[in-house]
């Protein structure tokens, strides 16, 4: 595998925001470790470079190091933390954010045979593997095009739909398949999961989010736990607290406003389950906050 090229790419085109002159494509630089921060995980396939993150969903928690690639099939509430961070060798990372749209065309293109068979088992919302020789050449020939402007208006689609089209044949693919399919239990619980992040202050009831789905209670409940590692309630919370946080870097003297502000009526509660989540209380927090803690980084490696 391409392993020093890929790394030497992506340190000369790493920037502070992330993004790159190719839409939808990232590139990462970490160069000192940071205590876990929660985040979103976006929907996208990350492939690490040099370092190595550590993420945790609910109960479940992910490792993935160099020469091994994420997808986060849905956005999900995660805590992560970079790891085998050293002074002169940074965490180095490749992603590249996951459309629908993109995965239909090509499952619409496939021809008969070509796709693995899908286990009838719900996916996890996010999962790892070793990345494959094809894949890892692949994102090269990508972060090359950086390089090459008059090349990367016509080449860039091409290489991003090969990348695509390894991970959908990959070990992942039973769940990337999903998340382009319209009427998948991945693409039900994802219209679920959108729903409790725009309403995450109110309260509701799990019978009325699984009609909104489209699926049976049952089924809802099955397939929300598999891929969130969390019931909906726990994920309405994780949200509500992820908010709360990052209110609290601007509101650091409203922490009773703060939680009735993400549904929280009960200020004890609020400061208990806050604690829980982050270690420390809100009042705490806040002040960390307010003392320039670097925001938490996404999913990406």
């Amino acid at each position: 595998m391409r392993l020093a090229e890929f790394r030497t790419l992506l340190d000369r085109h790493a920037r502070s925001d992330w993004t790159t002159a190719i839409d939808g494509v990232l590139v990462s630089k970490v160069e000192r470790p940071d205590p876990p921060a929660p985040s979103m995980s976006g929907t996208v396939l990350a492939v690490i470079a040099q370092g190595a993150k550590r993420l945790a969903l609910g109960d479940k928690v992910y490792e993935y190091g160099a020469g091994q690639y994420l997808v986060a099939s849905v956005d999900l509430p995660v805590t992560g933390e970079f790891t085998q961070v050293e002074p002169g060798r940074p965490a180095l990372g490749f992603g590249l954010v996951l459309e629908p749209s993109a995965i239909a065309e090509l499952l619409l293109e496939a021809g008969p045979g070509d796709l693995p068979r899908t286990g009838g088992a719900p996916p996890s919302g996010i999962a790892v593997s070793d990345a494959p020789a094809a894949l890892i050449d692949a994102v090269v020939r990508l972060l090359r095009l950086l390089d090459e402007p008059r090349d990367r208006a016509v080449l860039a689609p091409l290489v991003k739909r090969e990348i695509l089209w390894r991970v959908i044949t990959g070990d992942q693919g039973g769940t990337v398949r999903q998340f382009g399919l319209a009427d998948s239990s991945l693409s039900h619980v994802s219209r679920a999961v959108r729903w409790i992040r725009e309403h995450y202050a109110e309260p509701f009831r799990v019978e009325d989010v699984a009609r909104l789905s489209g699926m049976s209670v049952s089924a809802f409940y099955r397939n929300f736990q598999a891929v969130t590692a969390m019931s909906p309630i726990q994920f309405q919370k994780q949200i509500r607290l992820q908010e709360a946080r990052l209110l609290l870097a601007t509101r650091p003297g409203d922490i009773t406003g703060v939680g009735r502000h993400v549904g929280y009526d009960n200020p004890s509660q609020f400061s208990r389950e806050y604690r829980r989540q982050f270690g420390t209380p809100p009042s705490q927090d806040a002040v960390r906050l307010r003392n320039g803690v670097r925001a938490p980084a996404a999913v990406l490696p």
